[in-house]
């Protein structure tokens, strides 16, 4: 909007974060991210499951230790 780059919830976005998570994959012509499709330093799907996947293991580890 107006030249500036928003999530889906209406929170400002990282232009790199958002050309790793949305642009580079889902982009065309019209998106005006100017890292889309450039090498850049935002997140990836790739290291957003490896977050995701260590906070399940932590959770999941304290449930199991609160068990004991």
């Amino acid at each position: 909007m107006e030249g500036k780059l928003y999530w889906a919830t209406g929170k400002p976005g990282c232009p790199a974060d958002l050309a790793g998570l949305v642009c580079d994959n889902f982009g065309d012509e019209t998106c005006i991210n100017e890292l889309r499709g450039t090498n850049h330093e935002g997140q990836t799907w790739k290291e957003r499951r490896a977050f995701l996947d260590g906070m399940a293991s932590t959770l999941k580890a304290m449930n199991e230790a609160d068990k004991e």
